[in-house]
């Protein structure tokens, strides 16, 4: 598939996901096989009136390459400001979210709420094209609900916008993350457009992204999934060249990750907010191991790095196991 210079060949991406996909995370899962990512999504308001937080989201780094700033709002002048923000953060395209389901940005006329009027929505996507040099790609649902699904309409829509490629929550908006996500619309889509399109929703599994690009789909969107297991990409490269699972990560792999990304955090954030935002991470990577709940509790009243990583190189050697951790 092609974005604008870009040449990707079946690409895993990380999906935006707020609050979670910020740079040391991307960085721990494009170090694990992720192909293409994408900041979490920055408000357009926030962008052109110079807002840090905005800022800080859509802040990329070489290292990350090639990597998507994904921008959301429902007035198209603040859209197309925001555009040009996020150009000069450097990444190779951008993103608009229209997918988003949450009450705030949805029933706010942006994100998923742009599914009740496709006006509005081409309206969106052309004050965003028009406001960069940078390629354009869009994320979205099926639709509101289930009696308006209108998936189709909006592809052919964005082809005719100049949108270069069509990321696909395969959920309507009113679903939210509930019931499953309805794989068909994807074949569905590449018979209906020419521009790549990229598949999302219930990708946890490396059989699960076989079964996505089994649709026909140009790409495979991971989001919940890597998560609790960033080790998703490799795992799911492995499963297809070979048909054959790779072994469930070691205590001692998942410490040495954990670690890995807790000094990300740290170089990213300064010492003390790095380290108690990264609190949300250590169910995931100590998911199912023996003591967990206690060492969570220890973890969770530590807010220096080196004290925590000691404490999980500790844990890794009472359990018989040596993390390379530096």
């Amino acid at each position: 598939m092609r974005i604008g210079p870009l040449q990707l060949h079946n690409p895993l991406a990380l999906a935006p996901m707020e609050d979670v996909t910020d740079i040391p995370f991307r960085l721990v899962c494009k170090a694990l096989g992720a192909d293409l990512l994408y900041t979490e999504f920055a408000s357009s308001e926030g962008l052109i009136r110079d807002a840090r937080r905005s800022l800080q989201k859509i802040r990329v780094v070489e290292e990350e390459r090639p990597v998507a700033v994904q921008i959301f709002g429902g007035v198209e002048t603040s859209m197309e400001g925001a555009a040009a923000v996020a150009e000069q953060a450097n990444p190779d395209f951008i993103d608009i979210n229209c997918g988003c389901w949450v009450k705030k940005v949805a029933l706010r006329e942006a994100g998923a709420g742009l599914l009740k009027d496709l006006g509005k929505f081409e309206a969106i996507v052309r004050s965003v094209i028009a406001g960069t040099k940078l390629p354009v790609t869009v994320k979205t649902r099926l639709g509101w609900d289930d009696k308006n699904i209108v998936v189709l309409d909006v592809a052919r829509m964005l082809e005719q916008c100049g949108v270069q490629a069509l990321a696909v929550h395969c959920r309507t908006r009113s679903q939210g993350h509930s019931g499953d996500a309805d794989w068909s619309w994807l074949e569905k889509l590449k018979a209906s457009v020419s521009i790549p399109i990229i598949g999302n929703g219930d990708v946890m599994a490396p059989e699960d992204v076989k079964g996505m690009f089994e649709t026909g789909c140009d790409g495979v969107m991971i989001g919940r999934g890597a998560i609790q297991n960033p080790w998703i990409f490799q795992q799911a490269k492995h499963y297809m060249a070979t048909g054959e699972h790779l072994p469930s990560p070691t205590l001692a792999e998942r410490v040495d990750t954990c670690v890995k990304h807790l000094r990300h955090s740290v170089e990213y954030k300064g010492e003390r907010k790095g380290v108690i935002e990264f609190r949300k991470y250590y169910a995931g990577y100590l998911k199912g191991q023996p003591g967990v709940s206690k060492l969570r509790q220890e973890l969770m009243g530590l807010n220096e790095m080196e004290p925590v990583v000691t404490r999980l190189h500790r844990y890794a050697s009472e359990l018989g196991e040596t993390a390379n951790v530096a």
